[in-house]
């Protein structure tokens, strides 16, 4: 089968399954609300913030304070996108009707990468600016220093977290397995160990710490990272690579 008719076939996959429109609606609606939610409980407490808070302060970071929760409905719909075949079993028929593996796994991959993208562009410059608005008078605007750069890198992280459980699906084959380990890894494992001073300098390299640094404007005072918004992308980068590569491999040597 040609790679457009593969390209159309997983589309229509896609578009078939109501799984897809829910998690990407509820990443959407989670990211913006909880984000202005936090904006403008920040707006209303910023005159107590300390001297060195007020002078670290990010507006357009804390506009993307809902995408912590955001990105795990990411996640399942990346796990979802993937591992959903395996469950029902209708992996055996489409690797019938799609011999070329790679073809089938990379065509899933783009389609479903083109429509998280999608939904994350709109996530972010919507969580932005309308956090800008519960901010008031502490806003920044789309035109301030590396602001741009952060909403597009707030859309990539979203992005290439989907991306990167898509390849993890591909290595477990299994949602309930998928979902088990990266829900927990990036809602608890993560956060936990990136507060603790003794695991900082591990955590730091972690999928979802080393991405949040793309939507960073200021750099945290306490921050133990020794890179910036575009170190962060090559680290998230390679995390993605390694998934699809080992998921690739999987799927090519492994009985459906």
């Amino acid at each position: 089968m040609a790679a457009a008719q593969v390209l159309r076939s997983e589309w229509t996959k896609l578009r078939s399954v109501n799984s897809t429109a829910l998690t990407l609606g509820l990443a959407i609606v989670v990211s913006i609300g909880l984000g202005m939610l936090i904006s403008a409980l920040v707006n209303n407490d910023f005159k107590k913030m300390s001297v060195a808070d007020r002078l670290s302060f990010d507006p357009t970071f804390v506009s993307f304070s809902g995408l912590t929760l955001g990105q795990l409905a990411m996640v399942v719909f990346g796990v979802l996108v993937v591992a959903s075949e395996y469950s029902t079993g209708m992996i055996r028929t489409s690797l019938a009707a799609v011999p070329q593996r790679g073809t089938f796994l990379f065509s899933k991959i783009t389609v479903a990468t083109l429509l998280a993208l999608a939904a994350s562009l709109v996530t972010s410059f919507a969580a932005f600016l309308l956090g800008q608005v519960m901010l008031g008078d502490h806003s920044t605007t789309l035109g301030a220093p590396n602001v741009l750069r952060a909403v597009f890198g707030a859309a990539v992280y979203m992005t290439l977290m989907a991306v990167f459980s898509m390849g993890m699906a591909a290595i477990l084959r299994s949602p309930m397995l998928s979902l088990g380990i990266l829900m927990p890894f990036f809602f608890l494992v993560s956060p936990i160990l990136g507060s603790v001073s003794a695991t900082k300098k591990v955590a730091q390299y972690f999928p979802d710490r080393a991405g949040q640094k793309m939507m960073q404007v200021v750099t945290p005072p306490n921050d133990v990272a020794h890179y910036g918004p575009w170190g962060g992308l090559g680290i998230l980068l390679a995390w993605v690579a390694a998934a699809l590569v080992i998921g690739y491999a999987l799927l090519k040597n492994r009985d459906a």
